[in-house]
């Protein structure tokens, strides 16, 4: 098992490429299912979840070519309509196959999903709406069984929660049903604005993408297209929190100020100069210790989730004390006793933490849990007093290509090596 060994101190200035976005490419990679004709995806990121995904629709037969950031993809050849648990049972993601099976081929045998342990996160939601949209949904022996006698239905679907992959499968699942489908309290994040997007360029027909009320008229077929990845904005927020935490500059490249307008406030509170152009953020601390901030996790246009603990590493080493509070996961705080072991001042009263700035932090043996707390541990290390080892680091291949060598790009002192 790898592990990162990371020497702290060492300043964090430069330019980092960003990668397409992990949680925009999956629902990409499941829609591509949809095509009648090949499909050619580019900004694809070389990720373990992007992998994982290819090998699940490898699997039903589809013919998948990838050459550096570009994947292609033939559906020609799919001769099977199952997800097995090996596959399913790594990412959450994958139960995103089952929309587009049921709907161009009216059947699909699923199995329930696994993925990052940060909470309950049901895929009721997913299956009471494909239900709604007239498929026969039974669940046996951990598997989701979907048949579908002729086309799925347009309905009226109505989320009891913000769902962000309820929201992409039943966009996804819409498109082909017969008649009119309105969504409503729909996920407005970048990613589900990106796949309304790339369906609308092969042919799908839908209205109020960006808002909480999507509109589809279904269509008889859909084209393959060429479409290329929105550009991570987790990934960017990452590294310009890197920044933060050192006191340095970084410049991300092949970006979207746009995607994440509440984090840059954040950053701007902390006290950083935030510049930006039409592909490229700087943030930029001119030497200066972050200033502490409190803020919520909230759905789209909101502070991101996804942000939540990178953020919270940034105020363990600012002037002053902040309160973060998570709304959207009920067990997102896995990093907060590593990030106490490294010596940051951290109370949690339930889904509330209260973070006290200190001025260092000490390097510790550590433990990734989940795919964002693993960052955070990175960056605690980057200004830590020695050399912090972070163990679990498969965790953090999930979502960040190339972590390390991006970051010795911006001249952090750290290593892959073998446990």
């Amino acid at each position: 098992m790898d592990q990162f060994l990371i020497q702290g101190g060492h300043p964090i200035d430069g330019e980092v490429v960003i990668s397409g976005a992990k949680n925009a490419a999956l629902p990409l990679l499941a829609a591509t299912l949809l095509a009648s004709t090949p499909m050619t995806l580019t900004n694809v990121p070389d990720l373990k979840d992007v992998t994982t995904l290819i090998k699940l629709i490898e699997g039903m037969g589809v013919t998948v070519q990838r050459d550096g950031d570009r994947v292609h993809i033939d559906n020609s050849t799919l001769n099977s309509k199952f997800a097995p648990y090996d596959l399913v049972k790594t990412m959450r993601a994958s139960i995103l196959v089952l929309g587009p099976l049921l709907a161009r081929y009216g059947e699909a045998v699923v199995s329930l999903p696994g993925g990052c342990a940060i909470g309950s996160r049901p895929v009721d939601q997913h299956l009471k709406g494909l239900t709604a949209l007239g498929a026969d949904i039974q669940v046996e022996n951990g598997y989701v069984h979907a048949k579908m006698n002729g086309r799925l239905q347009g309905g009226h679907l109505l989320f009891d929660m913000v769902t962000v992959g309820g929201t992409e499968h039943l966009l996804i699942a819409a498109t082909l049903a017969e008649g009119t489908t309105v969504i409503e309290n729909a996920a407005r994040e970048p990613e589900v604005t990106d796949l309304a997007h790339m369906l609308v360029k092969m042919g799908a027909n839908i209205d109020g993408i960006g808002t909480d009320t999507l509109t589809v008229q279904g269509v008889d077929s859909l084209l393959g297209c060429e479409y290329a990845v929105v550009a991570d904005r987790i990934e960017t927020g990452s590294y310009l929190a890197a920044a933060a935490m050192t006191g340095g500059r970084v410049k991300a490249l092949n970006t979207d100020a746009s995607l994440m307008e509440a984090v840059l406030i954040k950053f701007e509170k902390m006290g950083a100069k935030i510049t930006t152009g039409d592909n490229w953020i700087e943030l930029d601390m001119q030497g200066r210790r972050p200033q502490a901030i409190s803020f919520r996790t909230l759905p789209h246009p909101a502070f991101p989730t996804d942000m939540q603990a990178q953020l919270m590493a940034v105020v363990c080493v600012s002037e002053g004390a902040g309160t973060i509070t998570e709304t959207i996961f009920e067990n997102r705080f896995m990093h907060v006793p590593e990030l106490a072991r490294m010596g940051a001042n951290i109370q949690v009263d339930g889904h509330t933490a209260i973070v006290t700035g200190v001025a260092k932090l000490q390097a510790a043996p550590v433990m990734a849990t989940d795919l964002r707390a693993s960052m955070s541990l990175v960056l605690a290390a980057l200004v830590a007093d020695g050399e912090t080892r972070i163990d679990r680091i498969y965790h953090i291949d999930r979502g960040y290509e190339r972590v390390e060598e991006k970051l010795r790009g911006l001249g952090a002192k750290i290593q892959r090596v073998k446990a």
